[in-house]
């Protein structure tokens, strides 16, 4: 089996769980005094899709894995947790069926057989959508898009607020990732400084070898705010989504023979974001926000 990627290029393990971890902890005095930023609405708000009668489901078996922080993972406590795992349960409970629904966590790698072999019924865990997985599989619609985004050493001068002040600037970017070709593509005339890894982009960032860097949100939200970062940055301009780029986006996958329970996902998840549970949840994970 090929192992299919996750919705975004950054690397799953303890590099993001660390820093994950430090930054929520600081977010929480902050987060209490203002209000958090805001999840961009993926379903038009006047839009309603019907809610298929599920009576007859025995159960929904979601299948995710533990090692994709914040969206899924396991707490100190060694409880299944994350940014996926509370959505999946908030789709239970608006589709009424809370009593029937199970969260199982295995190893990424073994999702997609295991979905595909009815050890569960739909998988959240932030499996990239490709063409060959679309002929086999069937994609509920995209609920978070995980974008990218520059961030600046903020002792160096940038002229205005856009990414046009960064031109004649270093910027540093991981050598042959998506981030690496989308800034080739939609900012020309930056000048873009490869570097073998994210952990040396950072630290070229910090020591300001370079001036910015350029990758996605979500690590440098959490960079930035955590201690790693010393304050030295923040985040600017942005954010930029591209399907091409970036992939469609954070969805659940379920079996091809599985459309009723793709629209009643599809029906819960509309509703999630038009009545703000969507948001909330989001600004549990991602106090200071990846747009």
């Amino acid at each position: 089996m090929v192992q299919s990627k996750p919705a975004f290029p950054a690397p799953r393990g303890i590099f993001i769980l660390c820093l994950f971890s430090v930054a929520l902890l600081s977010a929480f005095s902050v987060f209490a005094q203002q209000a958090g930023p805001s999840v961009p609405l993926l379903f038009d708000s006047r839009e309603r899709l019907a809610k298929p009668d599920l009576s007859s489901l025995v159960r929904l078996r979601f299948l995710t894995s533990v090692d994709f922080p914040p969206f899924n993972f396991s707490d100190q406590n060694g409880k299944l947790s994350g940014f996926n795992v509370d959505l999946a349960r908030e789709i239970c409970g608006e589709l009424e069926i809370a009593d029937k629904c199970q969260i199982q966590a295995l190893p990424f790698a073994d999702l997609q057989k295991a979905l595909a072999g009815s050890q569960g019924d739909a998988v959240i865990a932030g499996l990239a959508v490709t063409p060959e997985l679309r002929r086999e599989f069937l994609f509920s619609r995209p609920y978070l898009m995980l974008p990218a985004r520059f961030v600046r050493n903020t002792a160096v001068s940038v002229i205005g607020t856009t990414a046009a002040g960064l031109a004649g600037h270093p910027v540093g970017v991981v050598k042959g990732t998506v981030h690496e070709a989308m800034l080739a593509a939609f900012f020309p005339a930056i000048k873009a400084q490869p570097f073998d890894n994210k952990e040396a982009l950072l630290t070229a960032l910090k020591e300001r070898k370079v001036d910015a860097a350029f990758a996605d949100a979500l690590q440098l939200s959490f960079w930035v705010a955590s201690p790693a970062s010393d304050k030295c940055c923040s985040l600017f301009d942005g954010p930029y989504t591209s399907e091409h780029f970036l992939g469609e986006g954070m969805t659940i996958m379920l079996r091809q023979n599985d459309s009723v329970l793709t629209a009643a996902i599809d029906h819960a998840l509309a509703t999630l974001s038009r009545n703000g549970r969507l948001e909330e949840i989001y600004l549990r994970y991602f106090p200071y926000g990846l747009y």
